[in-house]
């Protein structure tokens, strides 16, 4: 199964929240308002920063805010910020591998990998914002009667 990292799962929640106001917001903030432990917030928000995905502001009124708009902003992006290069095995697209010199499939992830990597530039944060109504995670839907 792949699967991504919950750490990027908690990245695409920060930086949706940052976009829910222009002001700067404080990793605290963060954290209460999305119910993500503070800690781990502040790893997220280094980590983005890293990637230039927020801006960081130091001082009495610091916090971070987001570098572009979220419509500017594709999963693939976070996803790489986070956990590294998309690559669905070790050895797709120059990566390590023990017995590349015999392998009967060296190099044919390539065109898989650059297909699943591309779908996810096709997809911004924006998109995955507005793709659902809001509800509390693993809640279930309100099922109306008809």
């Amino acid at each position: 199964m792949f699967r991504l990292s919950k750490l990027t799962d908690y990245a695409v929640v920060v930086l949706v929240s940052l976009a829910r106001g222009d002001m700067v917001q404080t990793a605290p903030g963060i954290a209460a308002a999305t119910a993500i432990p503070e800690p781990t917030v502040a790893k997220v928000l280094k980590l983005l920063a890293a990637q230039a995905l927020v801006l960081s502001q130091r001082g009495a009124r610091g916090g971070y805010r987001l570098a572009r708009p979220l419509a500017a902003i594709d999963v693939a992006e976070v996803i790489a910020a986070i956990d590294g290069p998309i690559a669905l095995t070790a050895c797709v697209e120059g990566g390590d591998c023990d017995a590349s010199h015999a392998c009967p499939i060296h190099g044919g992830w390539d065109p898989v990998n650059r297909a699943v990597r591309e779908a996810l530039a096709q997809v911004s944060l924006a998109d995955l914002a507005a793709a659902r109504p809001r509800r509390a995670c693993g809640s279930q839907p309100v099922l109306q009667p008809v």
